[in-house]
């Protein structure tokens, strides 16, 4: 049985629908002519965007899922579980301050930087380096040669969420065409995550051996 508690897979699935769902009915509650293409999430809990409890409501259910799901998820390293804390709590930073009207807010926008770097960056350290201590034994690497191939593919999965991070980072620093598209693909990938790494650790927990 997993060391996992089944209540980190509520948190973790809660992330991209809170997140998902939130820009899906905030953007629904604008104005025509919100362009959600070239438009940011945050301009949708800014402080003149309507109906902008929805959009913070959902951020901050996010932040408040990654923060969960951190404490649940015992089976990774604790370098990776602070990062996806810290991406946690950068949200809910980034909610008390939200963007200004007609402009960014520098604390926001720093808030935003940590949370999605933290978040592109724990699974590549997430992966245990060495035996530790589970429920009373000992947790090794498993013979079969699988841990190497679980280390790969958390370097791929933070090579390819520091990719579309760059990509974000060229339209937001240019003011791009694709600023919110781009933000989007990242948040939401970033968002189903902890969610597939969850998924994975229950289901390692209930294989033989």
């Amino acid at each position: 049985m997993s060391a996992v508690p089944r209540w980190a897979l509520l948190s973790a699935a809660g992330a991209p629908l809170f997140l998902i769902g939130g820009w899906t009915l905030a953007q629904a509650a604008q104005p025509d002519g919100f362009d959600p293409v070239r438009q940011t999430i945050s301009a949708l809990a800014a402080a003149d965007a309507d109906q902008r409890w929805i959009m913070t409501v959902g951020l901050a259910g996010l932040g408040i899922c990654h923060l969960a799901t951190a404490l649940g998820l015992v089976v990774a390293a604790p370098a990776g579980r602070g990062l996806l804390a810290l991406g946690g709590l950068a949200t809910l930073v980034l909610v008390a301050f939200p963007q200004h009207p007609g402009g960014g807010s520098t604390t926001h926008v720093v808030a935003a930087g940590v949370a999605f770097v933290a978040l592109a960056v724990w699974p590549a350290l997430a992966v245990p380096h060495r035996a530790a201590p589970s429920l009373g034994r000992v947790r090794r690497d498993p013979p079969d040669g699988s841990a190497p191939r679980v280390r790969w593919t958390a370097l791929a999965v933070t090579a390819a969420l520091l990719g579309l991070l760059g990509w974000f980072a060229v339209e937001f620093f240019t003011d791009g065409a694709w600023i919110g598209l781009t933000e989007r693909l990242v948040a939401a990938a970033e968002a189903a995550v902890p969610l597939a790494a969850v998924l994975a650790a229950l289901a390692s927990g209930r294989r033989p051996g």
